[in-house]
This record gives structure tokens, sequence and C-alpha cells, in this order.
């Protein structure tokens, strides 16, 4: 993992959010999608009240209440601990969006929407209870001072982390803190006989949320945004400006397992692909303080030109801001399947206590008058469960398995029907592949196996990688039998098991993953992403589709 975001069960953050999502990060997703969703960048909030006397009622009666338990309740009580428990119980009762954020969780929160922190530059696995070096940050201060891919951290600080049973989130505090500071780390390489000793001076990382972007051919370009950041917009600009000098006319934007963020950095990116003065997204709350209209106002970068947008269960809030605004427009054509489905936006609201209040205060709505949010009644536990329901209903592997009322039909520019209601129903259906959210895949990535094989393997034939051209590499290179029986026979003694017959299903796309694994260790991100392009189905209809000239005449309306 690296050391700047919220723990994702996976091997890391580029490899997370461009990879086979499985079941794993479903309780992440819903979790980002909470606490996350669509942000307000500002805050106008004003404390006052439609009701002051049943406010007033309302807060002396738990006051009282409080006050009461932790005075004669039988045992001792952590009354700061009840009061959190019954805000988030009260929130709960709103929508499934408002959340309170306590102060010792805020700085976990917010690095998802940071464009940088402070810390040593270290993507790391955990594996056996090991945490090994993926790969130092370029330039940043653990290159600098000399720790390299494959290394073995024994201690941080002082603190043992070795068999230490620490989960990624303690690890990633250790490494990191104000810049300036110094950690020492004692760390166990290949070939040396003793751990080296190592002091890193913290300084400040990159946090990027533009994960990729290169051109797939001549013409062709792909551009991954994992979330809407403080910079991702500045990060958009950048990269597809230089994919345009590289001679780019069409584009694939990837934002599946993008749980939206920051509301503006969405609709600016937006605004390069929508021309004239064009809607882009409405809010409506109550009365007029939290109403808004979005419009188109710049010159885009890529107003013209094929474009394909990639969504999936996993975009949600402002990702579908931009899906929305794309479709109801015609300017992009839509793959993958049926979005998140929120549509609530959020005002972060600073509390005195160091804590905050994540309140929903309106409703967004696509151009074409689309509320995205799907229903949510009463039940926090049902609406936890939907996307697992929609696996049970067939929904993520059949189109007709979907279905929508007609009452919230509605209309594109050039008269295509959309539907509103519960997420984003995309113009060309991919069904989720079931063996990359199998249960023996899933659990090969989560616990580190994969990773820690590939990661092996670099180190063990890093001579021979580097005499290859990622070309050669990629056009000759495949992951032998043998090797992929070493890989299962090590999962196994991590009793991460399966029969003969599952090993066999999920073969091609193992081959595939490590495959990867080991081109970004030798070449970089943007090998790992071209590697992974073969076994991705979604990516390879988004390509048919973005080459497509017909029914892109035909979704412009010419």
């Amino acid at each position: 993992m690296p050391e700047s975001l919220p723990t994702i069960p996976l091997a890391s953050r580029a490899t997370a959010s461009g990879q086979r999502r499985g079941w794993v990060r479903q309780a992440l997703l819903l979790a980002l999608a909470m606490s996350c969703g669509v942000l307000v960048a500002n805050n106008p909030f004003r404390p006052s009240s439609e009701n002051p006397d049943a406010t007033a009622r309302g807060y002396l009666r738990f006051k009282e209440i409080l006050s009461y338990v932790d005075r004669d309740y039988a045992d001792s009580v952590d009354t700061e601990g009840l009061a959190d428990y019954a805000v988030a119980q009260m929130l709960e009762k709103l929508d499934p969006h408002s959340v309170f954020i306590p102060a010792r969780d805020r700085e976990k929160t917010d690095a998802f929407l940071q464009s940088d922190y402070d810390g040593v530059g270290i993507e790391f696995n955990v594996f056996r209870d090991t945490m090994t070096v993926v790969s130092p940050l370029s330039g940043g201060p653990a290159e600098q001072a000399g720790i390299q891919s494959g290394d073995q951290i024994l201690s941080i600080g002082g603190k043992r982390v070795s068999g230490g049973h620490l989960s990624t989130s303690q690890l990633t505090a250790l490494l990191r803190g104000p810049r300036g500071t110094s950690v020492a780390m004692d760390v166990r390489r290949r070939h040396v006989g003793h751990p080296l000793s190592l002091s890193i001076a913290r300084s400040r990382i990159p946090n990027t949320s533009v994960d990729a972007a290169y051109l797939i051919d001549d013409q062709t370009g792909y551009i991954k945004v994992s979330r809407f950041a403080s910079s991702t917009y500045d990060e958009f600009k950048a990269a597809l400006a230089d994919l345009r000098r590289q001679g780019l006319t069409r584009l694939v934007l990837d934002l599946r397992g993008n749980p939206g963020g920051y509301l503006d950095r969405a609709t600016r990116l937006a605004d390069e692909f929508i021309g004239g003065s064009r809607k882009i997204v409405y809010t409506d709350g109550k009365g007029e303080q939290y109403d808004s209209q979005t419009y188109a106002k710049v010159a885009g970068e890529f107003e013209e030109g094929a474009l394909v947008v990639l969504v999936d269960e996993g975009s949600a809030s402002a990702a579908e801001v931009v899906a929305g605004a794309l479709q109801d427009h015609d300017r992009a054509i839509l793959v993958g399947r049926r979005t998140f489905g929120k549509g609530l936006v959020q005002q972060p609201i600073p509390l005195s206590d160091g804590g905050e209040l994540r309140l929903t205060i309106a409703r967004y709505y696509t151009p074409a008058g689309r509320s995205i949010q799907k229903p949510y009644g009463a039940n926090y536990a049902e609406y936890s469960a939907e996307l697992t329901g929609r696996s049970a209903r067939g929904e993520l592997q059949s189109a007709d398995s979907i279905h929508f009322a007609k009452e919230l039909r509605f209309r594109t520019d050039h008269g295509r029907t959309v539907y509103g209601g519960g997420g984003i129903m995309p113009d060309v259906f991919v069904p989720r592949d079931s063996v990359s959210h199998s249960a023996y895949f899933t659990r090969l990535l989560s616990h580190g196996v994969a990773r820690a094989f590939a990661l092996n393997f670099y180190q063990t034939h890093k001579a021979e990688l580097e005499g290859l051209r990622f070309e050669q590499f990629n056009a000759t290179f495949r992951i032998t039998d043998a090797q992929l029986a070493s890989l299962t026979a090590q999962a196994a003694q991590d009793k991460v098991t399966a029969d003969a017959a599952t090993v066999r299903r999920c073969a091609p796309l193992l081959r595939n993953q490590l495959k990867a694994y080991i081109a970004r260790s030798a070449y970089g991100s943007i090998a790992y992403y071209t590697v992974l392009r073969e076994q991705d189905a979604e990516l390879q209809q988004a390509l048919h589709a973005v080459n497509d000239n017909t029914a892109q005449l035909a979704l412009l309306g010419k």
C-alpha cells in the first residue's frame, strides 16, 4: 500500500484502482461513497433552525439522559463514545450519506481528497505478516535514501513491524509524519547478510488521482481517474494536453471504481468535453440557499472527437455527475454497468472538537432532470447490501435483469431514452467477469500472494528483464504452468486453497495479473495497464466503441 491512502485490501493504489474489482472492495466502496461522495468545497453553512424550540428540547433531553447514564449507570461507561454512537444513529435516520467523522478519523478521511501528504514515498505489500517494498516513489525520500523494490522492512521508528500483525493503516501511520522529521528503518535486503539501518527524512509526497494516461495506439488515448480530489482537474488537464500533443483524436475515460469527491473538480472536467454553455448539473436543496446550476463555460480541450466513458457499480457521486452530463448531451458512449446511484450532495461542516459533520444539503440532477440517487428509505442495512443484491438478481450479468420505472424515463439532447432513480445505465452493457470476482482470485490478491510472487520473480530475474524492452517482454513473456503451480502451492501454504477446476478457470486471469505486476516493477505503471488491457473485457468493448464511427455518428444524431 502507499502510505497516502485509506486501507484498500489489495496490493497497491495503482493496482487497486486499475485491476479487477472483487467483493472485498464493496465494503470499501460503500464507505468511500458514504464519507466522500459529492462534496461542495466551500462552506456557506450558517447555524440556524426551522424549529428552534424543538431543537432546544431535543438537546436538553439528550443532555439530561447522558448525564444520568454517566452518573448513575451500574458500570463505568464511555460517555463520549455513547454520544458518537447516538449521533451516528441520528444521521442514519436522515439518509445513508450524512455522516459524522470524529476528530481522530479526520486525517484518514481527508487524505483521500488531498493532492499530497507528508511521508517517505513507499508503496508496499504485506505478505505473511512481512512488509515488503513494491517500489519507492521516483525521486521521493525513500528512493533517495536507497530503498529498493523487494526490501523487507523490519522496523519503523524503533517499532518492530515484521511479524507484528499490524494492519496496513497502522503501517501507513508509522511511515507518515510532519515533513522535515526523520524516521529510522531497519531493512532486510536480498543477498545482504545483515539488516540495513536507514534514516529517511519525510517530505511532501504527491497523491495523484489520475492513475494512468497514455496512448493505446497512434490516436486513441486512455485516462484513468480514480477520484475527484483537490488536484484532479489540474492533473487531468495536463494529461489530456500531453496526449493531444502526441496525436490523440479519440479518448477512453475510465471512471470505474471512482467513488466521487469534489463536485467542482468533476464539473470542470466535464466542461473539457461539453461545448457552448450547456448545463452540466444542478442541485436542489431546502429553500434557495443550496440550489445551484452549473454550466459549461470554457473552451474545452476535447469538445469534439470520439469519447467513451467506462463506468461500473463502483462509479459514484461526482463520477456519476460527469457520466450523466456526457450521456444527456450525447457527447459520449457509456460502457460498462449501472453506476452506484448516489445523488446527494454533502456539505463538510467543521465542528468545535475537531470532528466534521458531512450533512446532505441537496440532491443533484443531470441536465435532463434525472435524479441518480437510488432508494434508501429507513433501512440502512438494506441500502448497504444493495450492491450484493444486484449480483443476486443477475443484474451484473445481464442488462435484461435491470428494470426502470416508466415514470423515470428521460430524453437526451438527441431523443435517446435514459432513466433516473438509481444510478446511470450505460449505453453498452458489459457483464461483470465472474472469474475476476471469484472468492479464490480475490483472496489471492487481498492476501498479497500474487503480488509477492511477482515481486520475487522480478528480483530473481531483474538483470534479464533490464535487458529487454517492454515491447519485447510483452510480446514474448508468459507465465508457465510450473510457475502457476508454484503460485498456487505458495497460496495453499497460506490457506488460500482451491480445487483444480477453480485454478484452471482462474489461470488466464492469473497469468495476466502476474505478468502485469512484473511489468510494473520492471517498466512502470503504463506497462502495467498495457498488460492488463489484454484481459479487460470492458476496456476492449470501449475500444471497439471509440473506433466505431457508425456508432459515434448515431450517438451525435448525424
